[in-house]
């Protein structure tokens, strides 16, 4: 129960609940439950942590399996190799898992936000779990705050926080593992800042900024900064499964034997919300889904001999009693445009993140030297290897010309595992063979995989007529 010395706000649809009358914060105490959903979400957030940590781990074609190698401006997604000149097939990656979102949101809501946002999930799994673990309950936790500084006071306060920086730190230094790797990061860690001070600079400031998100902000990030559940009431419509609470069945609400409401007006469902609303007064931007009211309104009904349900997911036509349909215009736009960008995807990643890259540009200076009766012309050839292993190639001329030649092009040349190599190409013609400007093939066949990139050049010479 609730302690009666401490006043109790009431949660309302003209300002969020954090917000006293005088302007000032209410820091919320969301209180512990336990249920189906919760245990639930704790396993998924468990596993969504454990994904975060063990990724930097597990290797792939020797590289960690997500490795976003900035200095080498190399990028390794479980086994796909792209280099920066790659980079842009990530937009339909982006655009592929934004619809998508936009498709689960149309269907449940703010599920990412309360199940798989990692705000959320190191906020609940973590940084609660240690508050809970250092200063006891929610009713406990609210006389704390009320009560005058004393020595225990202020040690527990020191232990939670430094708890709290060291989860922050923990995240930090695995966040900056994805771009240095472990073993850079063990390097610069046994060397100390001066080996490395912008990753010590990169780690100080993500430790900072989430030791006061998550130790002071907490639920105003979801309340004020982030867009998505602004976005929420554009992305979805009646029949979008939501958590909401059956006002035909809970009203009017009161003591069980005073009213034939199933709602006793406990507020259990306001007090363990992270976000300090009521979900009695309807669907608000501020719910992110978590679905904690849901099993403590359980809980209560079946205390109370009730049966559950009374709040749950459901959609606000199912609450009204209403036939819930699935396949509706919008689901069916964002499932074909994420469908779409995701094909993209696939297609544009098998064509373009090869394992080896070929770039030809012409050299600087005259576009053509025409000497004695040999027309010449001069390009460079960039040869990038994205394995970890060395790779051979050899350059020729596909379908040339009569009389066209390629100088050196039958010699092999060699690349070292994810290095690069440049070559001089020089294409020759008679002057009595150029008949004016023409497009060449430059093939550049790869080992191993016996891989042939193809690169296009126009070969330039002397005005024919002049000649």
């Amino acid at each position: 129960m609730a302690d009666p010395s401490i006043p109790v706000r009431r949660p309302t649809l003209e300002s969020v609940t954090t917000i006293a009358v005088d302007g000032s914060r209410i820091f919320l105490h969301p209180a512990d439950v336990a249920g189906t959903w919760t245990l639930a979400r704790r396993i998924s957030g468990a596993l969504l942590i454990a994904v975060y940590a063990a990724l930097p781990w597990i290797p792939v074609n020797g590289y960690p399996a997500v490795f976003l190698d900035l200095g080498a401006r190399r990028f390794h997604f479980f086994g796909l190799a792209l280099v920066a000149q790659d980079l842009w097939v990530l937009f339909f990656a982006i655009t592929g898992l934004g619809f998508l979102l936009f498709f689960l949101t149309a269907i449940a809501g703010r599920l990412w936000c309360g199940w798989a946002c990692p705000y959320t999930v190191f906020l609940d799994h973590v940084f609660r779990r240690i508050e809970r673990l250092i200063e006891g309950d929610a009713v406990e936790r609210r006389r704390r705050d009320a009560a005058p500084w004393t020595v225990g006071k202020i040690a527990r306060r020191t232990a939670k926080h430094a708890l709290y920086f060291l989860a922050a730190a923990a995240i930090a230094h695995v966040f900056l593992s994805y771009f240095i790797s472990l073993r850079g990061l063990w390097s610069s860690m046994r060397q100390g800042p001066a080996s490395a001070p912008g990753s010590f600079a990169l780690v100080a400031g993500l430790t900072l900024i989430l030791w006061f998100c998550f130790g002071w902000f907490r639920e105003q990030f979801c309340l004020i900064l982030c867009p998505y559940g602004r976005l929420q009431s554009v992305l979805t419509d009646d029949d979008t499964v939501v958590v909401g609470y059956d006002e035909k069945r809970g009203e009017p609400r009161g003591p069980k034997s005073k009213t034939a409401g199933s709602c006793i007006d406990c507020r259990r469902c306001v007090n363990v919300c992270p976000t300090g609303i009521d979900i009695r007064n309807g669907l608000q931007m501020e719910c992110i889904g978590c679905s904690a009211c849901i099993d403590a309104c359980d809980t209560v009904m079946k205390k109370a001999g009730l049966p559950p349900g009374l709040v749950r997911y459901d959609s606000m036509n199912g609450f009204a009693g209403k036939k819930r349909r699935f396949l509706r215009p919008r689901i069916l736009l964002y499932a074909a445009m994420g469908a779409l960008g995701l094909t993209a995807l696939g297609f544009t990643a098998l064509n373009q993140a090869r394992p080896y890259t070929v770039e030809l540009t012409r050299m600087s200076g005259p576009p053509f030297y025409a000497t004695g009766n040999v027309v010449r012309n001069q390009f460079r050839l960039r040869f990038l290897n994205k394995r970890n292993q060395p790779a051979r190639f050899r350059i020729a001329l596909k379908n040339p010309p009569p009389g066209y030649v390629l100088s050196g092009g039958d010699s092999e040349l060699q690349a070292a595992p994810l290095g690069e190599t440049t070559f001089n190409v020089i294409v020759l013609a008679p002057a009595s063979d150029f008949h004016g400007r023409c497009e060449l093939e430059i093939s550049t066949i790869a080992q191993p995989g016996n891989i042939e990139l193809i690169q296009r050049a126009s070969f330039l010479g002397p005005d024919p007529q002049t000649h």
